[in-house]
């Protein structure tokens, strides 16, 4: 390997290295990043598979999950999506990369992500592919990871007919449509038409929703509270 490419995977590796100022309260190690990857990566494949006694391992007692379609304990979620489930409500998560800020005992994780959800809109199959981050507030207890607040960011979205019909076009009602955030105003628009209560407010790509998250995710990394 040329010694320029061993340099700059070092410096990647080492940013002191290259001249680059380190966060002195950054303290996580290889072994902290991996087990937070893992938590998330358990995370979707469990969920998306209903292995919720496994899922469950996975958040801290007082775990909060929010979600466009419902907000709640760890516990809630778990209700709910299995009662989502039992009618058939389909929806799956895909994972891109990850990046983690660990301050001692407790991490900010972002995780690229995509939402895809499936079902009937106005008697027509759909697909709904929402892409965004998972934002994590995360604590290690007893030498373990753990989710204490899950919170999506959702930053662009789209609706696809499966087979669509040139004589019976789908005809989106821009009345509910427009209710929600450009970032998940489709996804949205589905789960409305499948009988949820979606919240209307949550953060996308830009604007004051997402900077008053990573206000808060600077407040966890010192010791305040999550929410």
């Amino acid at each position: 390997m040329p010694l320029n490419t061993v340099a700059a995977i070092a410096a990647l590796r080492d940013p002191a290295s290259a001249g680059q100022a380190q966060d002195p309260s950054e303290t996580g190690t290889a072994a902290d990043r991996l087990a937070i990857r893992e938590l998330v990566e358990n995370w979707v494949v469990w969920r998306d598979s209903g292995d919720f006694a496994r899922f469950r391992t996975l958040w801290a007692d007082e775990g909060i999950m929010m979600a466009t379609w419902t907000q709640g304990s760890a516990d809630y979620f778990i209700q709910m999506t299995k009662e989502g489930l039992a009618k058939g409500v389909s929806i799956l998560h895909f994972l891109g990369g990850n990046s983690a800020e660990i301050h001692g005992n407790r991490a900010i994780s972002q995780t690229k992500m995509t939402i895809s959800q499936r079902a009937k809109v106005d008697g027509q199959r759909v697909d709904v592919v929402c892409t965004g981050r998972f934002y994590d507030f995360l604590e290690k207890r007893n030498d373990k990871w753990l989710l204490v607040l899950r919170q999506p960011i959702y930053e662009k979205d789209r609706m696809d007919v499966i087979d669509p019909d040139p004589a019976n076009p789908l005809t989106v009602d821009q009345a509910i449509l427009s209710q929600f955030p450009e970032g998940y105003q489709h996804l949205a628009y589905l789960q409305t038409k499948i009988g949820y209560k979606v919240k209307t407010d949550m953060p996308g790509l830009w604007g004051p929703g997402v900077e008053a998250l990573y206000a808060r995710g600077k407040q966890w990394l010192a010791g305040g509270p999550a929410q």
